[in-house]
């Protein structure tokens, strides 16, 4: 069986609180929403991450605390 679902969506105003990596913010209709979570390794690294220590160059900038 095929259905056919025809929409028309106004929003005049739309207030998201937080959003987080596993967020899902659906407007609509869907069959169905599947979760999808990729790797890549678009720096072609081959091993772990230097251990940050004293010699790390890095500097920071402090921050304020929050309010």
């Amino acid at each position: 069986m095929n259905w056919t679902v025809h929409q028309n969506i106004t929003i005049h105003q739309l207030r998201v609180d937080s959003v987080t990596n596993s967020s899902v913010l659906q407007i609509g209709t869907a069959g169905s929403v599947r979760s999808l979570s990729q790797l890549y390794n678009t720096g072609g690294f081959t091993g772990p991450a230097p251990q940050f220590g004293e010699e790390n160059p890095l500097s920071f900038v402090p921050l304020p605390n929050p309010v």
